[in-house]
């Protein structure tokens, strides 16, 4: 890449996020609750949730969260919005 006549680098951006691989996507590994309804004592809203892979539930849109009660749970995929923590945040996790 040539040089700008100023000397600056372009550091032109199309404004958008690198999409995600289609499986990383189907399954986060962290996910943020988003709406609790029906189920206020097990989730929490705004809160950050770890998430264990499983095909089929991801199949029937739903997933499978690490709870309150530290077990997992299936529950529907639009209760959560998938986030990328960074690496020292998910080692404390």
């Amino acid at each position: 890449m040539k040089p700008m006549a100023s000397g600056k680098r372009n550091t032109r951006s199309n404004g958008s996020w690198p999409r995600k691989p289609a499986r990383q996507a189907r399954n986060p590994r962290f996910v943020v609750c988003i709406q609790n309804k029906d189920y206020e004592a097990s989730l929490q809203l705004r809160r950050i949730y770890r998430t264990v892979r499983d095909e089929k539930a991801s199949a029937l849109q739903f997933l499978r969260v690490i709870d309150e009660s530290g077990e997992d749970y299936l529950y529907p995929r639009k209760f959560f919005c998938p986030i990328v923590l960074p690496k020292e945040v998910e080692k404390s996790f």
